[in-house]
């Protein structure tokens, strides 16, 4: 249903191979299950290299793609996405938020509350840090 290819965002994306419905689970986000305090070292070095790879899970954890992911780590943030997270227990689902077609990139909205440093590049003269 989805496949890992360059993206014209940024690096790799990840897109639809068939057309997705509405509100379909489509992948979860995979990675090693750490706590918030270790995801602040990890954060720090993946950030210096442009990537952002741990999802907070709840107040106490967070998950990491870059130990044990899987493609989801290549979904791209959007100002306008068409995807959005759920977490349901310890998984962290991302789900359409509108029919995707064939061919285009999934996105979703990371919502990050830490330090701004990676500049948005959802969409040209986009002036949002991530």
């Amino acid at each position: 249903m989805i496949e890992r290819r360059k993206s014209k965002i940024q690096g790799w994306g990840v897109f639809a191979t068939e057309p997705i419905n509405k509100n379909k689970r489509i992948i979860d986000y995979a990675g090693e299950k750490i706590r918030n305090g270790e995801s602040l070292e990890r954060e720090n070095r993946y950030l210096k290299r442009g990537h952002i790879w741990c999802f907070k899970l709840n107040r106490l954890y967070v998950r990491d793609a870059a130990v044990g992911g899987n493609v989801a780590r290549y979904i791209n943030h959007s100002c306008t996405p068409n995807c959005y997270t759920q977490i349901v227990g310890e998984t962290i689902w991302i789900i359409a938020a509108r029919n995707i077609k064939p061919g285009e990139e999934l996105t979703y909205d990371y919502s990050t509350d830490g330090v701004a440093s990676i500049q948005c590049r959802c969409r040209p003269g986009c002036t949002t840090k991530l």
